[in-house]
């Protein structure tokens, strides 16, 4: 195991088999030193735990734990073009929040994997951030997330 598998092994999390894509795209990107992902969904064992919109279905405690499987998803995305260890910065988090027309708190859902990212890379792994609320999300999916991370040469 490197570095990053050690650090998420300590908080009982594994990076787990990239998804395979649910539609006409790849699951992650290189382009010079930087790595983008595509949206990725809280899957796990290739189901989604939890459908339905934050606030209404889903409590945003819930909602913050599937944004941390995001990342989880995502590191094993970026894992199809480059070792996790090469990450050198997180650089941009961005969180899609399927959210009930009263619900606000966004960040703290988006806070599930800005925690993880930390935890994971340390101060390299503070991060730029959107938290955007959503009407509706693939597959009824509670929260989507994307990383733009940069790699060493």
């Amino acid at each position: 195991m490197g570095a990053v598998a050690d650090r998420l092994a300590e908080l009982g999390l594994t990076i787990p088999t990239p998804v395979v894509p649910a539609a006409a795209y790849v699951p992650a990107v290189r382009s010079g030193n930087l790595v983008f992902t595509a949206g990725q969904l809280p899957f796990v064992d290739g189901a989604l735990p939890m459908t339905g919109k934050v606030g209404a279905d889903v409590t945003a405690e819930q909602a913050a734990e599937l944004a941390q499987q995001c990342a989880l998803n995502a590191l094993a995305a970026i894992s199809t073009v480059v070792d996790v260890d090469s990450i050198v910065r997180v650089v941009k988090v961005v969180g899609f929040v399927a959210s009930d027309p009263s619900f606000t708190q966004q960040p703290v859902v988006v806070n599930g994997a800005s925690n993880v990212l930390k935890a994971a890379f340390g101060d390299a792994g503070a991060h730029a951030r959107s938290a955007i609320g959503m009407a509706v999300l693939p597959f009824d999916a509670p929260v989507e997330v994307e990383l733009i991370v940069e790699v060493a040469d």
